[in-house]
């Protein structure tokens, strides 16, 4: 349930508050909004202590929250939430972000290309495989920690954050060290384990939607980050395995107003995974700009030919500039900037 609090609600009044929430086996997840202040009670069954809060000084009102996902739900916050990056980059404000670069990193040339060359076309954020989980065991799984080094080169030569995924909780500290967004892949949206150490750790995750994920899945594994700790957490739609063969994932763009309209985190789209066919990448960009998405993420090498993996969805750097002089006609017609 939400308590909000009476506008002169005082310090100690608040205190009282949420004290009794603890007192009572419950979390309390304090909201300032820029008119009034809530206080979220997060556990089984909170609302039957409503009278309780009722009760108490500085209480205007106490709300239910009907969907079981707490703290990331509309109900809990009304405004959307903004994640400042670092380096002045925020998502979920006006601007449209975008993250560009490649899947798996390669050599320490071809990512500073890249970096260079998606900073120059107007990208944020650089991305690039570390880890990477595959469905074959053969395939290339990535450079690990040396690819987390090269990222940190390529953010000091160019000044762009970087985004990576972690995989595994043992290596979160070690990913948290290098990267700026920390992301967790579709195959671990249920990695429970996982979503509870990087929501302790201290920077901004970006959540994909799992392959078979409905959105309440999705959201309540955003739900797992949040209550442990971490609020700063970006939604990634990136295509659900349908029955549809064409394409590589069928991207869900109902997705992107659905979920502005459930929950207050921002959301980005991956048209690269959304696809996988090099062709079709940027009408799916320029779709999801124009339903509301927040950002995106797109996958850019020099020679996708030599690429370690998911060379056949990646833009040449060239291809990348084009599209993004279109997104920004996109974004200006729908009210955004880039």
């Amino acid at each position: 349930m939400i308590i909000t609090l009476k506008k002169d609600a005082s310090r100690i009044q608040v205190e009282a508050i949420t004290g009794k929430i603890r007192e009572l086996g419950f979390s309390p997840h304090i909201t300032h909004g820029k008119e009034l202040t809530t206080i979220g009670v997060i556990g089984e069954n909170a609302i039957v202590t409503k009278d309780i809060f009722m009760a108490m000084d500085g209480v205007e009102s106490i709300t239910p929250i009907s969907k079981p996902y707490k703290l990331v739900s509309r109900e809990f916050k009304k405004e959307d939430t903004v994640i400042s990056i670092g380096g002045g980059v925020s998502i979920g404000g006006r601007e449209i972000v975008v993250m560009a670069g490649p899947c798996s990193i390669d050599t320490r040339e071809r990512l500073l290309s890249t970096a260079e060359a998606v900073k120059a076309a107007g990208a944020k954020i650089l991305r690039g495989g570390a880890f990477k989980p595959r469905t074959s065991p053969y395939s290339f799984q990535g450079h690990g920690e040396k690819g987390l080094k090269l990222l940190a080169e390529a953010r000091k030569h160019t000044g762009l954050p970087v985004i990576t995924e972690v995989m595994n909780v043992n290596d979160v500290e070690m990913v948290e060290e290098y990267a700026d967004v920390i992301q967790i892949g579709a195959r671990n949206i249920q990695n429970f384990d996982l979503l509870k150490a990087v929501g302790k750790a201290k920077k901004p995750v970006l959540l994909k939607r799992g392959l078979a994920s409905t959105i309440q899945e999705w959201l309540m594994s955003a739900e797992y980050i949040v209550t442990n700790g971490n609020p700063r957490v970006i939604l990634c739609e990136r295509g659900i395995r349908t029955f549809e063969t064409s394409t590589r994932f069928t991207m869900d763009l109902n997705a992107i107003p659905v979920v502005r309209h459930l929950s207050h985190l921002p959301i980005i789209v991956d048209p690269s995974h959304g696809v996988g066919i090099r062709e079709f990448i940027a009408p799916l960009a320029k779709a999801s700009v124009a339903v509301g998405a927040d950002g995106l993420i797109i996958e850019v090498h020099p020679k996708p030919e030599e690429a370690l993996s998911d060379g056949p969805q990646s833009l040449l750097p060239e291809q990348f500039a084009r599209l993004m002089d279109e997104l920004r006609l996109v974004a200006g017609a729908v009210g955004r900037t880039m």
